[in-house]
């Protein structure tokens, strides 16, 4: 250990009650920042690398059933988990009778009133499945993330707080001492000054972290709006093959 560390080590322990116990909060809020940190770093980093897995898997792919097997494999992919929600929605509709899901033969030329009428139900059925998967991923990217942003919000003030009490307590012992030298002074103010440092030190990192986390999840979101939109695309294409008697993407 450096004498420096030492020092700072001494002055810690021979500042007053109250700046000890706003240095006590302020570690617990650095070791829960951190362990945030660490555990959103690493979810975000493998969320990233398999939705990109899965998204090229799912273009290559040649039938949605295919696609859907991988998503079940990518457990911590949102696009992949997304996805699932929406298949599973194409198979209701498949099995209550609509005809434009992921399997079934094409509907009858004769039912195309009642039938486009079901489609247009059944289709806005999977993008509201879809919208309710995306925020879902989003509000789960975003778990304990705020708690970054409110210790870059509070700790500055916590620490200063401490330093503020500090500085009078120093100031009530010169009174008492009936002595203003800077021997007297320094010490107290520069126990005290340990409080707004450590505040600092703990909010910045948070405020660094917070910020890059927000922005990656931003872009996962837009990923997966971009995904939804394009498998509804899928299946509106699939329609109009199927009305047209072709035959495409099936699952």
């Amino acid at each position: 250990m450096t004498p420096d560390s030492m020092n700072v080590f001494k002055m810690i322990l021979g500042a007053g009650l109250m700046v000890q116990f706003v240095l006590l909060l302020l570690f617990v809020f650095s070791v829960t920042s951190w362990a945030i940190i660490l555990l959103k770093f690493r979810y975000l980093r493998r969320a990233f690398s398999e939705s990109a897995n899965f998204t090229e898997f799912f273009w290559k792919s040649r039938s949605l059933s295919d696609a859907f097997a991988r998503s079940k494999q990518l457990r911590t992919s949102p696009v992949a988990r997304v996805f699932r929600i929406g298949y599973l929605e194409l198979k209701k509709l498949d099995q209550s009778g609509v005809p434009f899901s992921s399997g079934g033969e094409p509907e009858q030329e004769g039912a195309s009133g009642g039938g486009l009428a079901s489609r247009s139900s059944g289709l806005d059925n999977v993008r509201r499945a879809l919208r309710r998967a995306t925020r879902s991923e989003v509000t789960k990217m975003t778990q304990l993330v705020p708690f970054l942003a409110t210790t870059g919000n509070t700790t500055p003030f916590i620490g200063l707080f401490g330093t503020v009490w500090g500085i009078m307590n120093s100031f009530h012992g010169i009174g008492l001492r009936g002595s203003a030298s800077l021997a007297v002074v320094a010490p107290g103010i520069s126990e005290a000054l340990v409080a707004t440092a450590a505040g600092l030190a703990v909010a910045i990192p948070a405020v660094i972290f917070f910020n890059y986390f927000m922005n990656r999840i931003r872009v996962l979101e837009s990923e997966l709006e971009s995904f939804s939109a394009d498998f509804v695309n899928i299946i509106e294409r699939e329609m109009l093959r199927r009305e047209g008697g072709g035959h495409g993407r099936s699952g």
